[in-house]
């Protein structure tokens, strides 16, 4: 499905559609003289208010205020100049239901109150006969808007907080079974070693015993328990080593999890060949760093990719982090980049945040390793 048709669809623009269409109706009943400018107030209105979902992200705050307002000044306007039909206050519940969506309480509150005291006066003076009962009645349709929309959001947030927590216990989890397996692995390596490996030697030990003295030397059972005895134990030497032989953490498989529940922004993980990280504590660092920069780019840079690259500069790790979004203003860092910068030195490592020239992020850190 293309994404403007998706977009159109969505519950929110769909209702508000199909309110629209009826205000639309309800011009057939108003006067003809004024009608080529209530349809140019209409069509603005509907532009206004799709238009907010196309903005490109890093324009989003301002444009989206600037296009309520075309929406409010459209609306009651409309409220003004269709003095027949009487629908075009269901304009401004739609209004109040994405003020609700978008802004908290402090903020949705008083533009409300002010839509309704402008529609009260706009009423009054067109000569309605009760302009402060179909400002109440409306107030009541908006209140329930507001009421349904803020709980919507609610849960929205509430959602993507939950999916967030489970991509961190999931990824998490990855790192615990992978030090598990490897703890497992070591186990096994010492157990061979010591109690397979000591009683090997010390059958070949007995063996050679044996095969010095003059009444066995030729025996040809002893020649091959000799051969078996040591290629059995040449075998389990090559064993221990392969189980002490870890690849590492898989940490790129944590770090997959960590980023797969975000629409936005998409992760590109480079993880150099020599990189190979066994120590729990570091892996749990850079998962960590990762993932707070993986939420710096979704709320505040807006950014559509985080490239993530990992690779090994002598006795360090190098740790480098770009997105394709755009800082807003100059670069101040808050509690997501300090707590970073605090993990990384506690570590023994440093950090430096920086501004490109596109005005994304780029985090560079190096970690001991």
């Amino acid at each position: 499905m293309p994404s403007v048709l998706r977009t159109l669809l969505q519950p929110m623009n769909l209702a508000a559609l199909l309110t629209w269409l009826a205000v639309a109706l309800g011009l057939r009943a108003e006067d003809a003289a004024h009608k080529p400018l209530m349809w140019a107030l209409l069509v603005g209105y509907l532009l206004a208010l799709l238009a907010g979902d196309f903005l490109p992200r890093h324009r989003q705050r301002i444009g989206v205020a600037l296009l309520l307002s075309i929406q409010a000044l459209c609306a009651l306007a409309l409220v003004w100049l269709a003095r027949r039909g009487g629908t075009a206050p269901v304009l401004i519940v739609v209004l109040v239901a994405q003020l609700a969506m978008l802004y908290p309480a402090r903020v949705t509150v008083p533009a409300v109150v002010a839509l309704n005291v402008a529609l009260y006066l706009i009423l009054r003076d067109a000569g309605y006969q009760e302009p402060l009962l179909v400002t109440t009645l409306y107030g009541g349709f908006q209140a329930f808007a507001a009421v349904t929309a803020h709980y919507a959001r609610t849960a929205e947030h509430t959602r993507d907080a939950l999916v967030l927590v489970n991509a961190d216990l999931l990824a998490t989890r990855a790192l615990l079974a992978d030090s598990a397996r490897d703890a497992e692995r070591l186990r096994v390596a010492r157990e061979l070693h010591d109690v397979a490996g000591h009683k090997l030697t010390a059958m070949t030990l007995n063996l050679r015993a044996l095969a010095a003295d003059p009444a066995f030397a030729e025996r040809r059972e002893l020649a091959i328990a000799q051969q078996m005895s040591a290629e059995l134990l040449g075998d389990i030497r090559n064993v221990v080593q392969a189980l002490r032989d870890s690849r590492g953490l898989d940490l790129a498989t944590a770090l997959r999890a960590l980023a797969a529940p975000l629409p936005k922004p998409t992760l590109r993980l480079r993880i150099d060949d020599d990189v190979q990280i066994d120590d729990p504590a570091l892996a749990e660092a850079i998962l960590r760093i990762v993932q707070e920069a993986l939420t710096n780019a979704a709320r505040h840079a807006g950014a559509d990719t985080l490239t993530v690259t990992l690779s090994r500069d002598g006795d360090a790790l190098e740790l480098t982090i770009d997105d394709d979004g755009r800082v807003r203003g100059s670069l101040q860092p808050g509690n997501g980049l300090s707590g970073m910068r605090e993990r990384i030195e506690a570590r023994g490592g440093d950090v430096d945040f920086r501004i490109a020239a596109t005005g994304a992020l780029r985090i560079t850190a190096r970690l001991p390793a």
